[in-house]
């Protein structure tokens, strides 16, 4: 695991733990109770935004990497920094980490499944199919290490030690959000080389991709009729993909194609900011979107 990684695993441990301070078992009861919205928030990452994805590769001319790389990150599911920005827009924090874990475990079988199928359908693309092996013990570890320990230690801090818990709650959530702010600037600063005028391109195709899957997470949780928390959760959902997760697939099964190395890296920088920026939106209570 690189320094990078490292990085990123210590900032979503850090949201994690500081979004547990904010939640209770009740929250999680009520998501158990009412499991649609939880279906609300997977239809857009495993069904919707892949088959607008697949069809938009299908009617653009562009290189087979980019559009390899659009299916790819369309197939991979959000993580779990989508639950902070949820948390953060003062959405229902408790749905973004069910709809999290869910997720995840789908991924073992829908992103191959996904991606093979559209790569593998699109004549431009199928000469690039690749059978992706996912080891379900990664997705595991995953789960144990930045979902559900972080999770468990901040429930438990908060049980346990009310008081210090009040006294944290404002600065450790700060401390996250610059945490996370800071993760992003270090990795624009690590890209930069990549940043040419050839990018462009691809930089507005990534900013329209992004927006398809937050407005296909708008779409599914207004049709589902959801109330206003749970709508943020589903919106953010449909608007992040788990881009680490993604790289990780490049590096292994692509040998780190340049074109679907940039694609993919400005998706995962682009998205944090735009789900940063919606949440802002929704704190200030500026917009009428969610």
């Amino acid at each position: 695991m690189g320094i990078q990684q490292i990085a990123l695993s210590a900032v979503i441990a850090l949201l994690v733990f500081s979004i547990s301070l904010d939640i209770k078992l009740r929250d999680f009861r009520r998501v158990a109770q009412a499991p649609r919205a939880v279906v609300a928030g997977l239809i857009p990452q495993f069904l919707l935004l892949p088959a607008v994805t697949w069809l938009a590769t299908l009617a653009l001319d562009l290189p087979p990497p980019i559009e390899v790389a659009m299916l790819l990150v369309a197939a991979c599911p959000g993580g779990t920094t989508s639950s902070f920005i949820t948390h953060f827009g003062r959405g229902n924090a408790a749905l973004s980490l069910s709809i999290s874990a869910v997720a995840a475990l789908l991924a073992v079988v829908l992103t191959p499944l996904n991606f093979s199928w559209m790569v593998a359908s699109n004549p431009a693309t199928a000469q690039w199919v690749r059978t992706l092996a996912i080891d379900p013990r990664a997705i595991w570890q995953t789960l144990t290490l930045l979902l559900a320990l972080p999770l468990g230690a901040g429930l438990a801090f908060s049980r346990g030690l009310p008081g210090l818990t009040d006294r944290v709650r404002k600065p450790l959530s700060t401390l996250a959000v610059f945490a996370l702010v800071a993760f992003i600037v270090a990795n624009v600063f690590a890209q930069r080389h990549l940043l040419t005028i050839e990018v462009w391109p691809i930089l507005a195709l990534v900013l329209l991709h992004n927006g398809a899957g937050l407005l296909l997470g708008h779409a599914t949780a207004v049709l589902m009729r959801l109330d206003l928390p749970d709508r943020r959760a589903v919106v953010i959902e449909g608007g992040m993909q788990n881009v680490g997760f993604a790289l990780g697939i490049v590096a292994m099964q692509f040998n780190d194609d340049l074109q679907m190395v940039i694609f993919t890296s400005l998706w995962g920088v682009w998205h944090s900011i735009s789900g940063l920026g919606l949440a802002l939106i929704w704190r200030r209570s500026l917009s009428r979107f969610g």
